[in-house]
């Protein structure tokens, strides 16, 4: 069995692609510090990618996606982000929104 050579030189391309913009930052700031504000503003770069992830699932259905804020995922999502912030518990927040989201299921 051979490798067609157009075959290889895609797979090292694709890995190209992927490693160097991983690498030029980690190489170019490693040696340097970063003002604190930078530090402080990109310390919610997390949170707003996964809002930006969430949020249309919680707010959106059908096809073509349309508005709807009656959804049962947004009605068991705030009470869970809640609970969340109240007890500042990853084990809580799962375990109390995955129980809100099956009696709602019941209810409706």
């Amino acid at each position: 069995m051979t490798i067609d050579p157009k075959f290889l030189i895609l797979i090292l391309g694709m890995a190209a692609v992927t490693y160097v913009p991983r690498w030029f930052p980690l190489f170019f700031f490693s040696r340097r510090s970063l003002p604190r504000r930078l530090e402080i503003w990109l310390d919610f770069v997390p949170a707003a990618v996964l809002g930006a992830l969430i949020l249309p699932a919680l707010v959106t259905s059908g096809e073509p996606r349309h508005l709807d804020l009656f959804r049962r995922e947004l009605m068991v999502a705030i009470p869970t982000l809640l609970i969340a912030l109240k007890t500042g518990s990853m084990g809580a927040a799962v375990f109390s929104g995955m129980f809100l989201f099956w009696i709602a299921g019941k209810l409706t």
